[in-house]
């Protein structure tokens, strides 16, 4: 195909190896192995599908970080959740990678199964056509993600506010992304030598919010797309700028990335959103000034702003016997888990990591040959869906 395939050409993808092999050969061997952060799920799939992974040398090493926002999704907003979907007349409406993801007392798939009426849709804009199809029920939509389709469900609040549609509700677990790269650099126990920064979230916000990440904690930054020619060309960029001592937002990804991004979209989050003082990230804990929520002037629309069954104390979450939260932090692997491909498989999913198409844990299961400690359990399947 056209434009797709000029970014997987295995000449081009050798050269960059060998110019990369080069740049990490004339580093300090007491500055290798490089640690890397790839912020976003898409690119840890890149790295695992392709085969980036086996042909970098070993003085390169990734961390897979938390730009997952399935993954970080808490056990207590997941309960909230299924509590409104279990009021009268109402339908709730997620995308499907969250229809999966293990609460208190089950999934959203499992709340399904027990009679709640809730639907995967595509757009926030298909729940609007819902609330407009059915006046008679409430249409709350599970709003998740970080800045990437934040403008989605802000253009849907806007449109139904136009509207006068009434019967339509956001429940917002929007999250954005710099404080979360903020706190992981305030924790002294994790090392990182350099960002690659996620391509699509940058579309919207564009580079220039990343610069504290330069300035504040001089590490050198890359913006990267997601084919593999992508990967190692700012892979390239970033060893060079690490190589050069020198701390940068750079960005690789310039075709569809600038450096003020969507402002048409900045400004409909603007309109809609505001910052919340603190917001929780499953397995990260509170992190301050990393949730949104629904300006006043459209209190109308927020879910939460009326009476729903109150949950406050969840049981206690099923993956403490796992290391979630070691792996969205870098501090491990997903293989060093003592539940990865046994009792955690896509099938059988214990912790978020496993059941989002973005997790690094799904990545590691579906591209790496398992182990005899980590075969599948008889009838499961193991390939796993893409990236939506």
């Amino acid at each position: 195909m056209k434009y797709v395939d000029e970014f997987r050409n295995p000449g081009i993808v050798n050269g960059l190896v060998a110019a990369l092999s080069r740049l990490l050969s004339a580093l300090p061997e007491q500055q290798k192995p490089l640690q890397i952060m790839e912020v976003c799920g898409g690119h840890t799939h890149t790295l695992f599908k392709y085969g980036i992974l086996q042909l970098l040398p070993d003085d390169i090493e990734f961390i897979h970080g938390p730009g997952c926002p399935v993954c970080v999704l808490p056990t207590l907003r997941l309960d909230q959740c299924m509590a409104v979907a279990r009021q009268s007349d109402t339908i709730l409406c997620t995308f499907g990678d969250a229809m999966r993801v293990p609460g208190s007392d089950g999934s959203l798939l499992d709340a399904r199964a027990k009679g709640c009426d809730i639907r995967i849709v595509y757009s926030p804009l298909d729940a609007l056509a819902l609330a407009e199809k059915y006046p008679d029920k409430q249409i709350v939509f599970f709003a998740l993600g970080f800045e990437t389709t934040m403008p989605a469900t802000a253009m849907t609040v806007l449109q139904a506010h136009k509207k006068k549609i009434r019967n339509f509700k956001i429940f917002c677990q929007h999250i954005t992304i710099m404080p979360v790269l903020t706190t992981l650099l305030e924790q002294e126990k994790i090392r990182i030598d350099g960002f690659l920064l996620p391509g699509h979230l940058s579309v919207i916000t564009g580079t220039r919010p990343y610069q504290p990440l330069a300035d504040r904690f001089h590490k050198p930054c890359v913006v990267s797309g997601f084919e593999p020619l992508d990967m190692l060309h700012a892979l390239l960029m970033l060893v060079t700028q690490i190589k050069e001592k020198r701390c940068a937002i750079e960005n690789q990804y310039r075709r569809v990335v600038t450096t003020e991004g969507n402002l048409y979209a900045q400004r409909a989050m603007s309109d809609v959103f505001t910052t919340k003082e603190e917001s929780e990230w499953r397995g990260l804990g509170a992190i301050p000034g990393s949730g949104i929520r629904l300006r006043d002037a459209y209190r109308n629309f927020d879910a939460e702003a009326f009476p729903v069954p109150e949950i406050t104390s969840p049981q206690a979450e099923k993956t403490k016997s796992g290391l979630c939260n070691n792996v969205l932090t870098g501090r491990c692997k997903p293989t060093d888990c003592p539940l990865f491909g046994q009792q955690c498989t896509p099938e059988t999913a214990i912790g978020a990591l496993m059941v989002s198409s973005e997790g690094a844990c799904a990545a590691y299961y579906q591209y790496t040959p398992p182990s005899p400690q980590t075969q599948p359990p008889p009838g499961s399947d193991m390939h796993y869906p893409e990236e939506i």
